[in-house]
């Protein structure tokens, strides 16, 4: 998203609509379910070609929506901010989701889970240290100040919807299949789609896609490439997001997406030369304990549990004898 505005991208719609229009990619994976339900179906019975029933659509019709203002928010800060500082504010969006996880889905914490926002957390306030002086040449204070603004909205409007995901999850009355997940995920981006597209109509975007392409500075070739793997990157990261929430919780899933700050930041050294401080590496190093810390705990506590199951499967069967007090 980044390299778009860096090298002459500046329609901010367009970056937003590029987050969510991957969706017919979703149809492959939904065909396949759709095959393999029929040739398996036992009752001779044709399977349902969507199963998502009329509030479950809603409901995602909602979420998606409210992925779509996220989307909006989200790339106007990055046309403003530095990667360095919009995925270091973006990953804030951890403490969100931890807070609306616990008041919506009434997420248990344990002391491993805790230790782990905690560590992720402080590890985005230490990028904050060298953040103050980062502000793109020819940017006004003003501009930089939205952007900032625009990137602390989007992350807890972002930290809220994981939460919001795994709530539908919950009150569904279907069994939740990896199948009726991906119809959520496609009516979510579906309607985030068009939300960004009514605003692409309105600001004109259509329009200038072409002629911003050829102005683009890596080539009107190469925007045209950029556009289209943002558009299927973004999709396989909320595929992911959702995936995750699915498999675990919206928890897990804030946590490997805030996993993803110190990744970025040595992708920005590499490809945008930006400087690897001290702050960089102390940060990667938190990040790596949180992110370790939360699996190590799952870890045991799944070992113990275990260790519950077999001693009360092995504990001798007493029959009662009531003749005898």
């Amino acid at each position: 998203m980044r390299l778009y505005f860096i090298h002459g991208g500046s329609r901010i719609w367009l970056s937003s609509f590029l987050q969510t229009i991957g969706f017919p990619i979703l149809l492959l994976p939904l065909f396949i379910f759709y095959i393999h339900n029929r040739n398996t179906n036992t009752e001779n019975k044709k399977p349902k070609i969507v199963s998502i029933e009329p509030r479950l659509f809603v409901a995602a019709a909602i979420i998606g929506v409210l992925t779509g203002v996220g989307c909006f928010l989200y790339s106007y800060a990055s046309a403003r901010l530095p990667v360095s500082t919009s995925s270091l504010i973006a990953s804030t969006q951890l403490a969100f989701c931890a807070v609306f996880a616990f008041f919506l889905v009434k997420q248990k914490f344990t002391a491993y889970s805790v230790n782990s926002v905690v560590l992720l957390i402080v590890a985005a306030g230490i990028l904050a240290l060298r953040g103050s002086g980062d502000r793109p040449a020819g940017e006004s204070t003003k501009q930089y100040a939205m952007g900032f603004l625009m990137m602390s909205i989007s992350s807890a409007l972002n930290g809220s919807i994981l939460p919001l995901t795994e709530l539908v999850y919950k009150k569904t009355k279907h069994a939740i299949t990896y199948s009726l997940i991906l119809e959520i995920q496609l009516v979510s981006c579906l309607f985030a789609t068009l939300f960004s597209m009514t605003g692409m109509i309105v600001n004109h975007d259509f329009k200038e896609i072409s002629r911003e392409a050829q102005q683009f500075g890596l080539g009107e070739t190469n925007y045209y490439v950029v556009l289209v793997a943002s558009a299927i990157i973004s999709q396989i990261f909320y595929l992911g997001a959702v995936g995750v929430i699915f498999s675990a919780s919206s928890l897990l899933s804030g946590i490997m997406i805030s996993m993803l700050l110190p990744v970025t930041e040595v992708l920005a050294v590499i490809f945008y030369k930006e400087n690897f401080q001290a702050e960089k590496g102390v940060s990667l190093f938190l990040s790596l304990w949180g992110f370790v810390s939360y699996f190590y705990g799952e870890f045991k506590q799944a070992k113990e549990m275990k260790k519950v199951t077999i001693t009360e499967t092995e504990l001798p069967q007493y029959h009662c004898d009531n003749t005898n007090p």
